[in-house]
């Protein structure tokens, strides 16, 4: 059955329509928010699969080049796997989606979004979310929703709700909020140093703004809605869960006491076999069961000791964080490194310098771009002591990398003060928890010790919940396990003066607004804990570059020069660069980088770039050569390429019958400017130049 909504939301049409395509998915639906278009498909498994205890879903978010009119490049001509914009509004989509999936629904379930249509002032991923959500809605599978999103900026101190492209670049925001009619459950962004109160400001501002999304999505259901499906939930036997309880009642307390997460993780383990063994015979072929009720017992010592004893894991309050240290400077041959280490996370981050040639080219959805600041995080699977195969890197690896890059971004310096292409790594040594933002603290220092003029130094933190009825405790620094069964995670990155970048989510369906402050504020002290460690390793950015980066220098010139510099065909730079080694970008605009090894080859290029380039300056003498003697005067050529006219009258302080009588084609004199006319015509003296000399003309 074809229906169709849509409201007038913040300047722009938004409808959503079900019934006319896909309609052999569970539920469809066509988005459409001014010009963008995008189908949302969810299909969800009727019959149990592989037995599992969690929720198997899958999220693809894909863009076709048609989209915005283009063809894909390559030799296939079609697109290939998904680009990192797609990863991430992939991992967007699912983080705001999975939280709202009902306890125990464990049936195999795949949602896919494809973008149909794109304009430039949209960006896709907060519509591709709003339409997720509503195939949801009017599909029979369960689900705590409606969830919608807005994107937030702030432009001139004015907040503003799905920014045009315009609008996105002034702003000193850029946030998606995703929430549902009762809280926020999900949010990212990055912001240009801005306090919390700001950002609060923005998280609820947003969230008021939702009200006609989920009212619109509520009103398809209305009209065409599929009847939930109904599903068995797996319910423990009491009699064996109370079992369970009974026996790890005294010795879960010591396994917990455990210092160390690995030997804390082996003493569960073996707790958990004992455990089972013992009450196997009891309990015959529920191996499945008791370890999920042992599971369950440790879920529930871990939240009660943490909200009722005001104790975690670790023995720390919930404001302490685990010991840091910090040292840069610790590979000899990169232009920047350092380690970061807290607790039992440790990250290894370094930072490599390069040209304009070494900036990424990004072939996007709308066109093609470059990137100069680069940061990939890669998590091996030794450091958490497991064995995997190596491949190409994860999602998940892929969105901490992202976090990171746009935590540091903000405090880059710009292209004319520093224009190198940037490349940060980050590599997880040991991780137990908050990774990224050990990235992020290892990514700053390193950008020092490489001499990256930076604004200020940024560290993160990563904070977590856990809610037992109406008993809250938001913890600092969480553990993994405390990520894995606590009900929220949420990383805060700053400088000493702002937040740069902000994630969060969480498992219980929304975080009030108290909650939410509460978390900043306790991440901003803990923040400013980190830097002061920080500011001991490395206090401000190198002065000089690593001997080993290359040396870069940017000069301007006229662009009406461009091709003198570049010649015929490209004869001209292509031998400076074969004589010096140097690489030479010339920009439309007159400005030319040049980038060498040493600082020898470096001074040849730049030499012969402005001599070639140079403009005769007015009042300067110059040493020149006659190229052409005429019955009026000589033509002298001052700079390469460059000649003026040194009329008769200017030769000499007496009258001058014939200009061969002083000068002849090929010798060198030297001239002064008398002036450069509008249309470049410039005019010579061999007398006044002399004079100034003191010498005396012929």
């Amino acid at each position: 059955m074809y229906r169709k909504v849509e409201i007038e939301f913040f300047g722009r049409r938004l409808s959503l329509e079900s019934g006319r395509l896909a309609r052999q998915a569970h539920g469809a639906v066509l988005a459409q928010y001014g010009d963008t278009v995008v189908l949302a498909a969810v299909v969800s498994a009727y019959d149990v699969g592989r037995e599992v205890d969690f929720l198997p879903l899958t999220v693809d978010y894909q863009e076709k080049t048609f989209a915005g009119g283009r063809i894909p490049g390559g030799f296939f001509k079609r697109e290939g796997r998904p680009s990192e914009k797609e990863i991430l509004t992939s991992r967007l989509i699912d983080r705001a989606l999975r939280p709202l999936f009902p306890k125990g629904y464990d049936r195999e379930t795949q949602v896919i979004v494809t973008v149909l249509s794109a304009e430039r002032d949209n960006d896709p991923d907060v519509l591709s979310l709003i339409a997720a959500s509503a195939a949801i809605e009017v599909s029979d599978i369960p689900h705590n929703g409606p969830v919608a999103a807005v994107r937030m900026g702030r432009a001139g101190g004015r907040l503003v709700v799905n920014p045009l492209a315009a609008e996105a670049e002034a702003s000193d925001l850029s946030m998606v909020v995703a929430a549902t009619p009762q809280a926020i459950v999900m949010l990212e962004g990055g912001a240009n140093v801005v306090d919390e109160e700001a950002i609060l400001g923005a998280l609820f501002t947003a969230h008021e703004a939702l009200e006609p999304i989920f009212e619109l999505q509520q009103e398809l259901r209305n009209l065409c809605g599929k009847p939930k499906r109904e599903f068995a939930v797996k319910v423990l036997d009491p009699e064996l869960k109370a079992a369970v309880e009974e026996r790890l009642a005294e010795p879960l307390k010591l396994a917990l006491a455990t210092a160390g997460k690995k030997e804390r993780s082996q003493a569960l383990k073996t707790l958990t076999r004992a455990a089972v063994a013992e009450l196997a015979e009891r309990f015959p072929q529920q191996e499945k069961a008791l370890e999920a009720a042992c599971e369950g017992a440790l879920r529930a010592r871990v939240r009660r000791t943490i909200v009722e004893e005001n104790r975690r894991i670790d023995d720390r309050a919930p404001t302490e964080i685990r010991p840091l240290s910090a040292q840069v400077r610790v590979l000899p041959r990169t232009h920047g490194s350092a380690i970061f280490t807290r607790g039992e996370t440790q990250a290894l981050a370094t930072v490599t310098l390069g040209t304009r040639q070494d900036e990424q080219k990004i072939d996007a959805l709308l066109g093609e771009h470059y990137k100069k600041f680069m940061l990939h995080y890669n998590f091996p699977p030794f450091s958490t002591g497991e064995i995997k195969f190596l491949r190409g890197p994860s999602r998940r690896e892929i969105g901490h990398g992202a976090l990171a890059e746009r935590a540091l971004s903000a405090v880059l310096p710009s292209e004319q003060d520093f224009p190198y292409t940037v490349r940060v790594v980050s590599e997880v040594l040991e991780s137990n928890g908050s990774s990224s933002m050990a990235t992020v603290c290892g990514g700053s220092l390193a950008l020092m010790d490489a001499g990256v003029p930076v604004k200020a130094a940024v560290a993160g933190i990563a904070m977590g919940l856990v809610k037992e009825g109406d008993q809250v405790r938001v913890l600092t620094d969480i553990l993994g396990d405390e990520d894995h069964l606590g009900d929220m995670d949420f990383k805060v990155a700053g400088t000493a003066r702002g937040i740069t970048a902000i994630q969060m989510d969480n498992k219980v369906g929304g975080i009030t607004r108290e909650v939410m402050r509460q978390a900043l504020l306790q991440a901003r002290d803990a923040r400013l804990f980190v830097l002061g460690v920080m500011e001991k390793a490395l206090s401000e950015p190198r002065k000089e570059v690593s001997a080993y980066a290359p040396r870069i220098v940017t000069l301007h010139i006229n662009p009406s020069r461009i091709r003198d510099l570049i010649g015929p065909g490209g004869k001209v730079i292509r031998g400076i660069v074969e004589e010096t080694g140097c690489k030479i970008d010339v920009g439309d605009d007159g400005t030319v980088v040049i980038a060498g090894a040493d600082g020898a080859s470096l001074d040849k290029a730049i030499e012969t770039v402005q001599g070639l380039t140079a403009q005769a300056e007015i009042g300067r003498i110059y040493r020149g050569k006659v190229r052409k003697i005429v019955e009026f005067g000589a033509f002298v050529e001052i700079l390469p390429g460059t000649d003026g006219l040194l009329h008769i009258s200017q030769l000499a302080d007496h009258r001058v019958r014939r200009v061969e009588d002083v000068v002849h084609e090929g010798d060198e004199i030297m001239v002064k400017v008398l002036d450069v006319d509008p249309g470049g015509k410039i005019r010579l003296s061999l007398r006044e130049a002399l004079q100034e000399l003191g010498e005396k003309p012929a």
